[in-house]
């Protein structure tokens, strides 16, 4: 027998006897009592509270563009770009001596034309913003827009600033927009300002959606359902190391959720456990790559 005929059937020996090893682990591990198939967890007293999340921008509820009326040229500009300015303040003043007024109270962010610039009508020459006056807009599908009603708070996080801020919506729009066949809304929150925030900054909106305090709760992996999408838990008791009780289950975060009855504080739940390579083969740990070959979680 030829040297390399040789070492491929140890190989294949070696691999027989690996795999008979596992077999012959995972049928003891299998036949051991019911209740090592399963993990528990207990059922604890707790709150959730879960929310709408939406995202939108922040803006100015007070910003005026000036633009020119006519042609005119610009023989003084009395302003810099980052000056707060009042109501009434002159910005501009024209070779016929015509002044140009500030609208509102804010600070100039841009301005657009230098002293000695012509410039034709309706060209933009300045901005103002009001930054002690700021709203938070975003968008809404049609189908969540009914759960919205003017006066409801809300919280917003402004990214860029990790900050947040409490704020409450002011107005609905009862016209919707149509964006890749959804039609979506829009709608506006007050907030106070932050220093350091800006117009244009992204910000998330959350709002309360329902809230349920003292209650009965458990992590939804363990919730399972029958052929009749009802839900159930598994209990030890009876004659059986573990029965299906029947539960009726209310609100849920995602993680956790709200159950009504079949369930009492303090109570052990059971659930399958994945039988995994490392559980038969490192009982007492050691692997980080978890290979499972049956079971469910």
């Amino acid at each position: 027998m030829g040297v390399r005929r040789k070492s491929k059937l140890i190989k294949w020996v070696m691999t027989g006897l690996v795999v008979a090893g596992v077999a012959g682990a995972a049928t003891y591990y299998l036949m051991q009592p019911v209740a090592s198939a399963y993990k528990s967890v207990k059922a604890l007293t707790g709150d959730i509270i879960t929310f709408y999340s939406f995202s939108g921008n922040v803006l100015s509820k007070n910003r005026q563009t000036i633009v020119s009326n006519k042609t005119m040229l610009i023989t003084q500009v009395h302003v810099n770009a980052g000056d707060l300015v009042e109501e009434g303040d002159i910005i501009f003043t024209t070779e016929t001596g015509e002044k140009l007024a500030a609208g509102i109270g804010g600070e100039v962010v841009n301005i657009y034309v230098e002293e000695g610039t012509m410039v034709l009508s309706a060209a933009k020459l300045a901005d103002i913003i009001d930054f002690s006056k700021l709203e938070i807009n975003f968008r809404v599908d049609e189908y969540d827009v009914g759960v919205l009603e003017t006066g409801n708070e809300a919280t917003v996080k402004i990214g860029a600033l990790n900050k947040e801020v409490k704020g409450v919506i002011n107005s609905i729009s009862k016209e919707g927009q149509i964006i890749n066949g959804v039609t979506f809304f829009t709608a506006s929150i007050d907030i106070e300002p932050l220093d350091g925030i800006r117009t244009g900054m992204s910000a998330e909106v959350k709002i309360l959606s329902e809230k349920a305090f003292g209650v009965v709760v458990l992590p939804m992996n363990v919730i399972q359902f029958d052929e009749r999408n009802n839900p159930f838990v598994l209990k030890s008791g009876g004659k059986k190391p573990v029965e299906k009780i029947k539960i009726t289950t209310g609100i849920n975060d995602g993680s956790v959720v709200e159950v009504k009855n079949g369930v009492l504080d303090g109570e052990d739940i059971f659930y399958k456990r994945s039988i995994a390579l490392e559980d038969i083969l490192f009982p007492e740990g050691g692997k980080n790559t978890r290979v499972y070959i049956g079971g469910q979680n």
